[in-house]
């Protein structure tokens, strides 16, 4: 199997397409299976995000699987596939290695070095884990993207080659001490805004979410107040900055809610704030489309070089373990084919001489073990250490070819190895 990365990001589609095209909740799940079941396709995971839609895929045919998997987001988006194909990137094999260690690093976000992708990555990882869809190939990808990402955060400063999401909109609104807040939702970007604003030093916060339950935790870890959601309009005559990532796939905050002087920033896709509060006098509305375009947090500097060197270093040394695994089965078929001989041989050889004492049969059978065991010691070494060049798998095939292998044997051992 394979791996292939198709999707749509802030660098290749407008900011209005993604909204189109983001899935969520119950959707997302749906997307999951129908990808899964696919002929082609082994296993599959989607990064869905504020900036991105990706699905992950495990697939024998290259070809087929883009064509199913841009018909299937086409569908699920109501997006014409027509309309959506010239925004689509396709990576496959090492490029999509490649760009998922890129993603999970930071490197690929609209903010440079944001560090939430690291948590997105992992839902949705988790995701696909909890829906049955994702194997040992994408499993062990994502994991190790994972950890690629928490490495380039931890060892190179890329969170200070950019600011985060919310603090890239909040340098647009201006200083914020002494100024009252109004944090719609309470999921993880909600949290990360609600800590961002009492940083700035905002003592005044309010939270509102449709959980209130999840508002009073979120607002009580950052010394602010909860209320229902339904209490929106009345606190947004009270505040001065206002946040919102709701999920809800609905606008939530539309003009005849808000009047002048007030500043909102809608993180959400698809959006939460109806964009025609633009035209309300005194309104300032900051959205992703707004942030991409202010280029803050986009800067290039050595922390990013660095990261970039990081996952190129990363992505070598994983494509050599899994070229070297990708031989491993065939190898233990191989020396449980020859295991079978040598018992085949000496229950023969017992027939023919059955007379032979114990002490001599257990010395003539460790005798022809070793002489198996040297003679495929140096071929099976030899092999592993090819198997890690770009042409690997072709030693494998070649293996099971000299040796008339079963090639149902090899997967075998594979699935028990998982």
């Amino acid at each position: 199997m394979s791996v292939l990365a198709i999707g749509l990001s802030h660098r290749s589609a407008p900011v209005a397409l993604l909204e189109r095209v983001s899935v969520t909740g119950d959707a997302l799940v749906k997307l999951l299976h129908d990808v899964r079941t696919e002929v082609c396709v082994a296993e599959v995971m989607v990064v869905s995000t504020c900036n991105r839609v990706e699905v992950y895929a495990a697939v024998d045919r290259f070809h087929g699987a883009v064509t199913a998997i841009s018909r299937l987001l086409g569908v699920h988006s109501g997006v014409p596939v027509e309309e959506l194909t010239p925004h689509l990137y396709v990576h496959y094999e090492d490029r999509a290695v490649e760009h998922l260690f890129s993603v999970a690093s930071g490197l690929d976000s609209m903010v440079v070095g944001e560090g939430q992708i690291l948590g997105q990555v992992r839902q949705s990882l988790r995701l696909a884990q909890d829906e049955g869809v994702l194997g040992a190939t994408l499993n062990e990808l994502a994991q190790q993207a994972l950890r690629v990402g928490k490495r380039a955060h931890a060892e190179t400063g890329i969170d200070r080659a950019g600011a985060s999401m919310v603090s890239a909109g909040l340098s647009l609104a201006g200083p914020l001490e002494g100024r009252r807040a109004l944090v719609v939702g309470a999921g993880s970007m909600s949290a990360l805004s609600a800590a961002t604003l009492s940083r700035a030093g905002l003592t005044d916060i309010v939270v509102a979410n449709r959980t209130f339950e999840r508002a009073v935790r979120l607002a009580e870890s950052v010394g602010g107040r909860a209320v229902e959601l339904s209490e929106v309009p009345r606190e947004l005559r009270n505040a001065d900055v206002v946040i919102s990532c709701t999920g809800a796939g609905h606008h939530v905050i539309t003009p005849d809610m808000v009047q002048g002087p007030l500043f909102l920033l809608d993180l959400a896709l698809p959006h939460d704030i109806d964009p025609a509060v633009r035209q309300v006098p005194g309104v300032t509305l900051v959205d992703l489309e707004a942030i991409n375009a202010s280029g803050v947090g986009s800067q290039d500097g050595d922390a990013v070089q660095s990261v970039r060197d990081l996952v190129a270093q990363e992505v070598e040394a994983f494509l050599v373990a899994e070229r070297a695994a990708r031989v491993t089965p065939t190898v233990v078929a191989l020396r449980d084919k020859a295991a079978d001989v040598v018992e085949a041989e000496l229950g023969r050889l017992l027939m023919r001489v059955p007379d032979l004492d114990g002490r001599m049969r257990d010395e003539v059978g460790q005798t022809v073990r070793r002489v198996v065991d040297k003679l495929l010691h140096e071929p099976t070494v030899r092999v592993k250490q090819l198997a890690t060049s770009p042409a690997g798998d072709h030693y494998a095939e070649a293996l099971r070819e000299l040796f008339d292998l079963d090639p149902k044997v090899p997967e075998a051992v594979r699935e028990v190895e998982l």
